[in-house]
């Protein structure tokens, strides 16, 4: 009977990632194992079945041998590598099933190996300008470090830690459950391989200590909101001589009292009176760099949007300033004089005499309503005459 393709057996496509290999490989043996169905010799047959197939396309030599020569690649009996259910079961269930129960493959030492120092993050607001200009900054923050009086043991001075007993100093014991064969956490020394009988009373037999350290950063000009500045080896330090974990420093702006940023450009509102509006004029606007003049066309509109180029901000990631995006807000005027309530009420009866020459938005806005108003009045005379029907 010739065998099915492996990865039809384990139902994974041909370029299926270890990952997903190994996830499709857990969830068939997890319902097909023998344990699991006594007496059912077709669920005995497909695991021995995903088993093979696992074995050869878990491991990277037999997995290209079969993908360019088939089951002649991997079969001893046509001239092959090793055969694919030639390994040992535990081997396997290690591999797939060990992060389950806390194991290792392989047994390793878990007590005696180094770990890694947590990373850290430190928020640190700026100013627009501290954010676009640049600048160093000292930052305190509270980090772990190595014990000194115990060297990082944990142990008293004069004294170390001693093998634990229960798993000499593995880490890890190893359990049979009837056909599995799992690693577990040692439960005496938490997995660590060592006890410690005399705890070092600085740390407490932890091996670190709580302490506060002074860090200068230097701020790349453009930075914004979200972005991160990584302080190599400025974390937590690592357990057992492991290497110390990494400071993220993430940026977020403050607001501003007359710009927003939106990337390299920046937003301002631009408050003038309604004579210039009409008249036009011109306005001094404040960039980063300084003032510059702006010039209002006469007859300008509320909300109207000036752009002056080149005067945004540069971005870490872009050399090319952005824009500076002004709207102008036409002001109307308060706290009137009577002179100055006269002036406006001439005015006033002047443009009235102009008519939609010269407000053309309101009477294009009144004529609208009207229309809105007349459609409605006339649904309704409708409505009223069905009901008298």
């Amino acid at each position: 009977m010739s065998k099915r393709d492996y990865y039809e057996v384990l139902g994974v496509q041909k370029n299926v990632s270890e990952k997903d290999l190994k996830r499709s490989f857990k969830r068939m043996a997890m319902k097909l194992h023998p344990d699991r169905n006594p007496d059912d010799a077709e669920a005995e047959e497909k695991f021995k079945e995903a088993k093979e197939a696992y074995e050869v396309l878990s491991d990277q030599q037999k997995r290209s041998a079969y993908d360019q020569f088939g089951h002649a690649g991997v079969d001893p009996s046509m001239g092959g590598g090793r055969g694919g259910a030639g390994g040992g079961f535990g081997d396997i269930f290690e591999d797939v099933f060990g992060d389950i129960f806390g194991g290792s493959r392989g047994g390793g030492g878990g007590g005696n190996r180094a770990y890694r120092g947590s990373d850290l993050q430190y928020n640190l607001e700026l100013s627009l300008e501290e954010a676009v200009f640049g600048k160093k900054v000292d930052i305190r923050i509270p980090t772990k470090e190595r014990c000194d009086p115990c060297g990082g043991t944990g142990a008293k001075k004069g004294t170390n830690p001693e093998s634990c007993a229960t798993c000499q100093g593995m880490g890890q014991v190893r359990m049979q459950q009837g056909f599995f064969a799992v690693q577990q956490t040692c439960p005496h020394c938490n997995g660590a391989g060592k006890v410690i009988k005399e705890p070092c009373t600085s740390c407490s037999g932890q091996g670190t200590v709580d302490k506060e350290k002074t860090l200068e950063v230097s701020i790349p000009m453009g930075v914004d909101t979200g972005d991160r500045i990584r302080l190599s080896g400025e974390g937590e330090a690592g357990l057992n001589g492991g290497p110390s974990g990494d400071l993220y420093v993430q940026v977020n702006l403050k607001k501003h009292e007359l710009f927003t940023r939106d990337d390299t450009n920046l937003h301002c509102e631009v408050p003038i009176r309604i004579t210039t509006a009409a008249l036009g004029g011109e306005v001094s606007v404040p960039t980063l760099e300084g003032e510059v003049t702006l010039k209002i066309p006469a007859e300008t509109q509320t909300g109207k949007l000036f752009r002056l180029r080149g005067k945004g901000v540069k971005s870490v990631r872009n050399a090319v300033a952005g824009d500076l995006l002004c709207k102008v807000l036409v002001e109307t005027p308060v706290n009137l004089t009577n002179l100055q309530k006269t002036l406006f009420e001439e005015i006033e009866a002047c443009l009235k005499n102009g008519g939609e020459r010269h407000s053309p938005q309101q009477h294009g806005w009144t004529n609208k309503a009207k229309t809105f108003f007349g459609d409605i009045k006339s649904w309704f005379d409708v409505d009223k005459d069905e009901k008298k029907k």
